[in-house]
Formats: C-alpha cells, structure tokens, sequence
C-alpha cells in the first residue's frame, strides 16, 4: 500500500504540475495517459502469471520453478515492450488526434502536439516499465513486498523531484512543462527496472535468475497471463470512444474527468491495489501449502478489510469532493464537473475496493478469466453504453456518465463475488501446480 500511495502520488503530482499550464495540457496528459496504459496492462498481465505461480510455488516450496517463472515473465516483458518505442516515436501524435474527431480543430491541434510529444517520451521506457512491473510482482510473490517498496518509493521520489524542476522550471533548470513531466517519467522508468533486476541477479532478493527450459511453465505463465492482458487492453480500448464521448462536451469536461478521477485514485487506489496484491500472495501461497480452504477465507477476509477501509475513504470522498478538486482547478467550467467525478467514485469506492481484492484472490488461484469476464461485461454495457445512451440520446448530459461509472464497478463486483464463492479455481490451481512439479502427486 505504501508503494502504491507513492506511484500513485507521483501521477497526482504530474497531473497538478500540468494543471497549472492549462485544461487542454491536462487533457494532453490525460489522452496520452490512454495510450501509455497499453504497455501498463501488458506489464500487469504478466505481473499478473508471475504472482500466481511465484505465490504458490512458494507456498509449496518449489524455489527452482519459482525462479524459472519469474526470468521467463521479465524477458517475455523487455521483449513485448520494443514495438511500443517504434509507435511512440512515429505516430505519436497522430495517435492522440483521431481521439478529438468531435471536438473543436484549434483544441485538437493543441492536445495533440502536447499529447504526442509527452507519449513519445513515455512510449520509449516500455520495455522498462514492463521489467519494472513484473519484476514487482514477481518479488511479491515471494512474500517479499518491502524490496518492491523501497525501489517504488525512490524511484518515485525522484520522478516527483524531477518533474517539479524539469516541468515547472525550479532551481535553474530550463521550464519544460509537459516535456519535463515525461522526461522524468521516462527516468524514473529505467532507474526502477534497473533496480529489480540488481535484486534478482544478487543477493538482494530471495528470487533468482536461470537459464529458461521448463516449457510448462512458459505455457501456464501465457495461459494466466493472457486473460488478464486481453482484460487490460479491452479496458483501454474502451477508454478511448469513453474519452472522445467526454471530449464531444468539450476539453474542460475531459480535463474534469481526469481531474476527478485522480483524486479517487490518490485518496483510495493505493489502498485497493494494496489489497489484490495482499490477496493474490495469501490465496496463493495457501494454495501452494496445500490448504483451499483457508485460501478461500483469506481471499473474503481481505476483501471485507478492503470494505471497511477503502469503503469508509470512499465516503468521505464524496463528502469533500469539491475542495479536492478545487485543490488541482479553479477554472469555474471545470471545478463542478470534476467535483462530480471525484463524487461518483467516492460513493462506488466499496463496490470498487470488494471487485478489486475479490479479483487479486482469484489471480492467486491461477483465475484471471473471472474478473476479465466481469470487467469486460461492465466496461461495455454500463461504462461506456449506458453512458453514451443516457449523455447523448437520452440527453442527461455528464449526469448520465456518473451514472454509468457507478453501475460499471458494481455490476463487475457481482460476477466476481459469483465467481470466487462458487468457482473452481482452487482445483484448476491444485492441477496446474502438479503439472509443472510444484507439488506432489502421491497424495
């Protein structure tokens, strides 16, 4: 959680140093952001296969095919990051025009040569950024979330640092402003996949490199994977018509959003992401110790932590949605819509938190299939349908995207609570483990 707050912190930061140029620089950010996120799910769909089986072939003890899976996650990350620094750097910005085809030409023009610049920097440190998440993931599986924490905390100090002095001009160093911000995101990038690959290849972590042979491993680290990279990039896909139907209302409108948003996730992403990483190491490790049933209590207990601490956040959230926003805008356009936003999130908070930690307890049984299926489900009827019917056809303008954000968490929170209770996972995970050698088949 502390790292989280501390990632978290560091985007809150380049989101305020942006607002302070302008709503469409905020906007820039925020588009280029979507793009940014395609490297992001990649990174956390392999984070996602490395968990699970570093969690439970830990939990059974079994260090050799530990380490062979976390040294297959890393190298197949570097790799699948190279063709995002090619797409950076050629269409960058075109990239980040076609998503303002409904709105007005001079702002697009403006958004997109800010958007795309800032998106090549960020674009180039793929394969960093997909080291750095699996590599996070990887020692957490372990047992191990204070190495994790520790890299993050500096490698995000420095980013905040950095984008402080490059983006708004301090002690001497040249005004850069959104080219400062992704200059010191790009930085922050290496230093941290530098970092966990130094603990791996010493005598830091626990983890250890090998010579990769085992094909099992590489097939089951693809088969846990590839749902959670497939959830992620419908995710972002869908992001893009979501944002050009908040763009349609304009640029301040998009700004809100971005604005709203980041106040829910500084106040209550942190502690949410913080407990799906809690629940995908204690399902899993309990899974590999042989014990289903204290794995499926764990998953609930985390869960119903995650509903009294995140939940209660969330509340007051919404309570004091206006002067957090205020905190990042005055503009009178865009202070109330953002307000709106930091409002909806804050009362979805314990529907959120209890979908997030249900769905890391089902990635620590080797189920990531479940949460894809309810997120995909979501994100396409409520998140972006009932929000494009209820804005635009049914004219309840940004109200009706309030309300499609709302039904999104909660309709999502149902299918995975359907999905851990009466699933079988815990016996997919069990079949897995003795497949790859992590565990006897002598009962």
């Amino acid at each position: 959680m502390v790292e989280q707050v501390s990632r978290t912190l560091m985007r809150t930061t380049d989101i305020f140093i942006t607002a302070q140029f302008s709503p469409l620089a905020v906007a820039a950010i925020g588009l280029a952001d979507l793009y940014a996120r395609l490297p992001l799910r990649i990174g956390l769909g392999l984070g996602a296969g490395a968990i699970a089986l570093s969690s439970q072939d830990t939990g059974s003890d079994a260090t050799a095919n530990r380490d062979e899976a976390i040294t297959q996650a890393l190298l197949l990350g570097f790799l699948t990051g190279i063709p995002f620094v090619l797409f950076g750097l050629l269409f960058g910005e075109q990239a980040i025009a076609v998503l303002g085809i409904w709105a007005d030409k001079s702002e697009v023009a403006d958004v997109a040569q800010l958007g795309g610049t800032y998106l090549a920097l960020i674009f180039a440190t793929a394969p960093a950024r997909h080291v750095a998440l699996i590599g996070a993931r990887a020692l957490q599986g372990t047992g191990d979330t204070r190495t994790p924490m520790y890299v993050n905390l500096l490698s995000n100090g420095f980013n905040i640092v950095f984008s402080l002095i490059l983006g708004l001009g301090l002690l001497g160093a040249p005004r850069l402003e959104i080219v400062g911000v992704g200059v010191a995101t790009a930085l922050g990038n290496v230093f941290t996949a530098t970092a966990f690959v130094f603990a791996i290849a010493t005598d830091w972590a626990e983890a250890n490199f090998v010579y990769p042979r085992q094909l099992v491993v590489a097939k089951q680290l693809l088969v846990v994977s590839a749902p959670k990279v497939v959830e992620g990039m419908v995710a972002t896909i869908i992001e893009f018509p979501f944002n050009a139907l908040l763009f349609s209302f304009g640029a301040d409108v998009n700004g809100a959003y971005q604005i709203g948003r980041r106040v829910y996730q500084q106040v209550t992403s942190p502690l949410g992401r913080g407990l799906n990483t809690g629940a995908s190491i204690v399902v899993g490790q309990g899974l590999g110790d042989g014990d289903p049933e204290q794995a499926r209590y764990d998953g609930w207990a985390t869960a119903a932590l995650g509903l009294v601490t995140v939940g209660s956040i969330g509340v007051l959230l919404a309570v004091f949605a206006e002067p957090l926003a205020g905190l990042f805008t005055d503009d009178p356009d865009t202070l109330p819509v953002a307000a709106g936003f930091a409002f909806t999130y804050g009362v979805t908070a314990p529907a959120t938190v209890m979908y997030v930690t249900l769905s890391g307890a089902l990635q620590g049984g080797s189920d990531t299939t479940t949460p894809f299926i309810a997120r995909t489900i979501g994100l396409l009827v409520f998140y972006l349908g009932f929000s494009y019917l209820t804005s635009v056809v049914l004219g309840w303008g940004v109200f009706g995207i309030y309300v499609g954000i709302f039904l999104y968490y909660l309709s999502a929170l149902c299918v995975v609570i359907v999905g851990f209770q009466y699933g079988d996972w815990a016996t997919r995970a069990t079949d897995m483990m003795e497949k790859r050698g992590s565990v006897s088949t002598d009962g």
